[in-house]
């Protein structure tokens, strides 16, 4: 059960009925740390199935118990998830076994606390990044800012095919990233480099989804999905 945003084309969100389920119980404040863990790792996997949608198939000939017959497989490199360091790690697992085939690149950015402006200090991702599809992963979107960075990066590597996956996400961090990825005003809350709704336990800023952004050159094949456990 998927939303499509009539203003944001490139935006999806998941309504399934366990997604909303589990992300309620994963913001509630007295979920245990453990319990919380889990929800990340079971969300992640259920917003992958989404996410994997729109993967591009080839047809491949098998041999059964009774005959040869022609079914399909995904073509072109393998899936690459990208976690941002270090809270997008989380997320990681889930996919992979769903897609365990999956290679797994690693971006590292902190934010500068002068310029408020995100850092990268590690980068390192597969070979051929013209070729794969990325998925880029962070558990929340509050600004914007890291994943910004975070898909210039890619962008910069030569990826052309990159989904942003996070759980929870800011109407001030969605806007300008759906409408312009790399060039966005920034609210008042925005410009004293918090967010009201950073915290897990944020209320209104909120938007209760979670999110899979795609892109294809220009940011505006991104999805998101709404997730509650």
């Amino acid at each position: 059960m998927i939303e499509r945003v009539k203003e944001f084309p490139s935006l999806t969100i998941i309504r399934h009925p366990l997604v909303q389920h589990k992300l309620t119980i994963l913001r509630d404040q007295q979920t245990e740390t453990k319990m919380f863990k889990e929800l990340v790792d079971e969300i992640a996997m259920l917003m992958a199935y989404e996410a994997t949608s729109e993967l591009s198939l080839e047809p491949r000939e098998v041999k059964t118990p009774l005959e040869k017959t022609t079914g399909w497989h995904i073509s072109g490199k393998k899936l690459t998830l990208v976690p941002i360091l270090r809270a997008g790690l989380g997320m990681v697992e889930g996919i992979l076994r769903l897609v365990p085939s999956a290679r797994v690149g690693h971006i590292g950015l902190y934010r500068d606390h002068d310029t408020l402006q995100p850092v990268d200090y590690y980068f390192k991702v597969p070979g051929d990044t013209a070729e794969r599809d990325f998925f880029l992963l962070d558990p929340m979107l509050a600004t914007g800012g890291s994943a910004a960075a975070a898909v210039a990066s890619l962008k910069r590597a030569g990826a052309n095919r990159i989904r942003f996956l996070c759980l929870v996400a800011a109407p001030e961090g969605v806007k300008p990233r759906c409408s312009d990825l790399l060039r966005c005003p920034r609210s008042g809350a925005q410009q004293a480099g918090l967010h009201p709704s950073r915290a897990w336990g944020c209320r209104r800023q909120i938007v209760r989804h979670a999110l899979i952004a795609s892109r294809t050159i220009p940011w505006d094949s991104a999805s998101a999905a709404q997730q509650h456990r």
